[in-house]
């Protein structure tokens, strides 16, 4: 018989990395992985139940509401909420930030930024689509949770993961101390660890951009997009270009073969269009932890200080050398 270690067991084990959390930091990510079961049973059966399409609504980003945006974000919130663990959540979905005051929760240490369904337009298609979520420790002492709770730099993070609904479903974390990925086994209904100690290779052979609006991009990234199609057999190019349009999708590909994905400013979108707080801290976190880099063009993602919920930036990530090229085009 293969042996396997659940989602479960690892967490406990390396409950000792985390001497002040006691446990809730456990039952938190406990939740976040009870809830992502739930999703993924609705994603796989999304074009036999009426849970594709519109949902007729338009969020904050100002972008149409998928049926399954809403059902994904329900969900998340519903977990947290009865889990006892976190005080604030913030959603891609929601204006503002939604706390959580109940008696279970009264003592809650943790905030959670998420994006609950990325890349949802996909599920019409039968594209991957995936889960972004951060996790803080909470900064202010007693009351209700604040917004200044949120709107901490990515270096704070204690947690970040996602999860991708693919041809198998996976849940990849990272607390600062490496990055593993734990795949749903559907006969046992358990995330087992599949993908221990995740290293992303320094240097990759894809690149991950929206060439459709190249034309609107810095100068920088457009000679960068050349300098990939140039024939160089020293350096392997020209390089493969592969974009699916979902973060996470994409995400996990180039951090698994090595790649880099590329989010622009551009001239529709001069501060970029990822949110900074639940797509780009939390994607930042895990690359770095798996060996390679995240940054603005500039600066690091994770020294950026917030200023609003939903503050969006550019974003290169993935294999250091490829982002570091990247940041050398954009500085000139």
């Amino acid at each position: 018989m293969t042996a396997f270690k659940t989602l479960g067991q690892f967490i406990i084990e390396k409950q000792a990395d985390f001497p002040y959390a006691k446990g809730e930091f456990s039952r938190l990510l406990r939740d976040i992985g009870i809830a992502a079961k739930i999703v993924n049973r609705e994603v796989n059966k999304a074009g036999l139940a009426d849970i594709l399409g519109s949902a007729g609504k338009v969020n904050i980003q100002g972008e149409g509401q998928q049926k399954l945006d809403v059902y994904a974000d329900e969900q998340f919130i519903a977990a947290l909420r009865s889990g006892g663990e976190c005080c604030v959540v913030a959603s891609e979905e929601h204006e503002d930030p939604i706390c959580i005051q109940s008696e279970v929760s009264k003592n809650a240490k943790y905030v959670v930024c998420i994006d609950p369904l990325d890349g949802s337009s996909n599920i019409d298609v039968n594209v991957s689509v995936g889960t972004v979520f951060s996790i803080y420790r909470r900064t202010s002492a007693g009351g209700e949770a604040t917004l200044a709770d949120i709107l901490q730099k990515g270096a704070l993070q204690v947690a970040a993961g996602y999860i991708i609904y693919g041809s198998s479903t996976m849940l990849v974390y990272t607390t600062g101390r490496g990055v593993n990925g734990f795949t749903l086994d559907p006969s046992i209904g358990e995330f087992c660890l599949s993908h221990p100690d995740i290293t992303i290779p320094a240097k990759g052979r894809i690149y991950s951009v929206n060439e459709g609006n190249y034309r609107k991009f810095p100068d920088g990234v457009k000679k960068y997009i050349k300098y990939c199609e140039e024939e160089d057999m020293d350096t392997g190019r020209p390089y493969t270009a592969r974009y699916i349009g979902s973060l996470v999708a994409d995400i996990h590909r180039n951090l698994l073969l090595g790649g880099v994905f590329l989010y622009p400013n551009s001239s529709s979108h001069a501060n970029g269009k990822l949110r900074l707080m639940y797509e780009a801290n939390p994607v930042a976190f895990i690359v770095e932890q798996a060996g390679g880099k995240a940054s603005d063009g500039v600066r690091r993602i994770l020294d950026l200080e917030p200023t609003e919920l939903h503050q969006r930036t550019a974003l290169y990530c993935g294999s250091t050398d490829m982002v570091e090229r990247i940041e050398t085009y954009l500085q000139g």
